[in-house]
């Protein structure tokens, strides 16, 4: 369900695929205190921009202004159109799947809709990969979190954001290939590193 060349070609696999975002458990996914730091960073003025490469739009939903938020592999809050690039909210579309369509066309030009994300076999998205790395290049402190820093090219951003002489910190569960570069390393649980990492209080209270 996740290639996207099986998705174009199978109806079989397009319906399965709906049925799958509709029944998904991210749909009540709710921001923990790694997020709320995030949004306490931008509050304060420290957050210029946030490159992600989650698709469940947590960030925006946390409170991370949305021109901020960059979407390396797309939303699952939102659909697109194969055929004529329409675009808008995923739940017009789970909508229709809940009142018995099996597998949704564009009520536009009839292509195959799917989430406006991005699946295996489809390329990036050029444009959104420059602005991750030009926002790494004018940056003078690059947290990474929560990723392996193994998947290109977002990956990268870490080498743009060090060859700008930015400061490099990685907090993730397990080691990743740029430790050995960067300036801090915390290998432990996101939402209790960052509060204290960043000394924002907001994000552990909120949630109590």
């Amino acid at each position: 369900m996740s290639n996207i060349h099986a998705y174009l070609a199978d109806p079989q696999v397009r319906r399965a695929s709906w049925q799958n975002r509709l029944s998904s458990p991210a749909w009540n996914a709710k921001p923990n205190p790694g997020h709320l730091s995030l949004v306490d960073l931008e509050r304060r003025g420290k957050l210029h921009a946030l490159i992600t490469q989650n698709i469940d739009e947590l960030h925006q939903i946390a409170g991370n202004s949305p021109e901020l938020v960059i979407e390396v592999h797309g939303t699952m809050r939102r659909f697109m159109c194969w055929g004529c690039n329409l675009r808008g909210p995923m739940e017009r579309v789970l909508e229709r799947v809940r009142a018995g369509e099996e597998d949704p066309h564009c009520r536009e030009c009839g292509g195959i809709l799917k989430s406006d994300t991005i699946s295996f076999g489809q390329q990036l998205v050029p444009e959104v990969i420059d602005q991750a790395m030009q926002a790494a290049a004018r940056a003078d402190f690059f947290l990474a979190v929560g990723t392996s820093l193994q998947v290109y090219p977002v990956a990268g951003a870490v080498e743009v954001a060090r060859a700008a002489g930015a400061k490099i910190v990685i907090v993730n569960a397990e080691p990743t290939p740029f430790d050995g570069i960067a300036d801090a390393v915390f290998n432990d649980s996101i939402s209790l590193v960052l509060p204290r990492l960043l000394g924002l209080e907001t994000a552990k209270r909120s949630l109590q």
